[in-house]
């Protein structure tokens, strides 16, 4: 039976079908940004992308369309299918009318030119090449939420475009509702000892070829579709969706320490894995995509940390990179899962372990906070980076590449992003009780990852954009966003 019977909204998912083939383009120009595209088409390459914003805008907010919304909102009746079609149509229709259609061209083009600048910054290690820009697509943030409006203060607006209904006050219940238990595991696995061993592995020089070879071969080993998706390379690790057939994911390769290159591989591999079992029947509708990004980080910090920092997993893929690689050849695999599990507090945040990331998110958030609240001041946050690395890691930044230059968010333009990383690591560890910890471990061990793929599909995949966050997640599990569920995995894990 077909998840839509209703004449108006079936209408609606027709008109949305246009706004849908926008997106398509624009995502694909994004995707040859950041890999393909000769540095100097950046100029042409930002125009266009603010053109397309421009016409999206224009389709989602024609008479025609607003109507259709309109007498789709009187129905009384209607399924859950139908009504998360009406919500994520009213966002939208809401978000492109209270904007002024300046104000996107603007940011797309700032972001277009932002990347590039952002890219060479973090090259030469220079964030006076970037700051800029993101002086202007901070104003331009700020100009959005006012535009949007807000509960308490403009970064709720802000954080809402990302996670649905997140406000500041939330986030930073949650994000210092584990920083103390962050801090007590800490402490606890620093004086076992067994965690924090150094590992010659951290500073073996790999071949990039053969590491290519190891990453292609962990894919097939976890079910990534050759047919339906590609890895490629670009400066900073994500994942793109064109389409429930047409998926593509990126690493970077820095020639040292490969668990790096590895678990982003793997991590990306959890946000295409959502994408590519969504429902086939909500294929270019308004809920054809995952429902936010705090539920997507849970996919994907899953199979990273869950699964990729597994015993199991070690076990699992030392032959490969005993062939492959050859480095580990002199280690038995005790080490290597240590080297995969190794607690040590690093300035970047895409290679932290398990126990210090979420402190690389609190130092963010801190930060975008204070510049939309107009306290921090971009030429600070060098210095304010830095210093806050130490206060929460104990660690310094060598340079501006390896401290405020490492994440590509802000030269897109995203500010409120990154607070959805912790909640992707809750829902992890949500997913991880789910299952049962035995359980995983049996799954991992026998490599039955089509199993865990099929658990995560039935619970949070095949419904899209559905269920707003929090209604998905006690649907599927039962609670909300508690940090009591990442205290647990956590421990379970160092502790026992």
């Amino acid at each position: 039976m077909s998840k839509f019977s209703n004449p108006v909204v079936l209408k609606l998912i027709e008109k949305h079908r246009r706004l849908w083939a926008i997106r398509h383009a624009s995502a694909l120009m994004s995707w040859d940004t950041e890999t393909y595209m000769p540095r100097a088409g950046i100029d042409g390459r930002s125009y266009a992308s603010a053109e397309l914003e421009a016409l999206y805008q224009q389709a989602i907010t024609a008479p025609d369309v607003v109507a259709l919304l309109e007498a789709a909102e009187g129905f009384e009746g209607l399924n859950d299918y139908e009504r998360g079609v009406i919500r994520v149509m009213r966002r939208e229709v809401d978000r492109y009318t209270k904007i002024p259609a300046q104000l996107l061209y603007r940011l797309e083009r700032t972001s277009g030119l932002a990347f590039e600048a952002w890219r060479e910054a973090r090259e030469k290690s220079e964030f006076s090449k970037f700051s800029p820009y993101l002086k202007e697509l901070v104003e331009i943030n700020r100009k959005i939420a006012e535009a949007l409006g807000y509960r308490e203060e403009p970064y709720d607006a802000l954080l809402d475009l990302h996670e649905e209904g997140l406000t500041t006050g939330e986030a930073s219940r949650v994000l210092e509702g584990i920083r103390g238990e962050l801090k007590r595991i800490y402490e606890r696995v620093s004086a076992d000892g067994y965690y924090i061993r150094p590992s010659a592995l951290e500073e073996a020089s790999y071949d990039t070829g053969a590491m290519g070879q190891v990453n292609r071969a962990v894919l097939e080993m976890l079910g990534y579709p050759a047919d339906r998706a590609r890895l490629d390379v670009s400066p900073h690790p994500f994942t793109i969706e064109l389409g429930i057939d047409d998926v593509r994911i990126t690493t970077r390769y820095e020639g040292r320490d490969f668990k790096r290159s590895l678990f982003s591989v793997i991590h990306e591999f959890g946000h295409a894995t959502y994408a590519l079992q969504i429902d086939r029947e909500l294929f270019m509708t308004p809920i054809g995509d995952g429902v936010s990004l705090g539920i997507h980080e849970g996919q994907s910090r899953f199979w990273e940390n869950v699964i990729g920092r597994s015993r199991e997993f070690a076990t699992l893929v030392k032959p490969l990179l005993d062939e492959k690689l050859k480095l580990t050849r002199g280690t038995d695999v005790e080490e290597l899962y240590r080297y995969f599990a190794l607690v040590k507090p690093q300035p970047v945040r895409t290679e932290a372990d398990e126990l210090t990331y979420n402190l690389h998110i609190i130092l963010r958030f801190e930060l975008e906070k204070g510049m939309i609240r107009g306290e921090v001041k971009v030429d600070e946050l060098p210095e304010l980076w830095n210093r806050m690395s130490e206060e929460l890691l104990g660690i310094r930044p060598r340079n501006d590449a390896e401290g405020v230059l490492q994440d590509i968010h802000w030269a897109h333009g995203s500010i409120g992003y990154f607070p959805t990383y912790t909640l992707g690591n809750i829902v992890a560890a949500m997913m991880w009780s789910a299952i049962g910890k035995e359980r995983v471990k049996e799954l991992v061990a026998g490599s039955r990852f089509g199993e865990i793929k099929e658990f995560m599909k039935e619970r949070v995949h095949i419904y899209g954009a559905t269920y707003q966050p929090r209604e998905l997640l006690m649907k599927s599990f039962g609670s909300s966003y508690s940090p009591d569920a990442l205290i647990s995995y956590l421990s379970a894990k160092y502790l026992s």
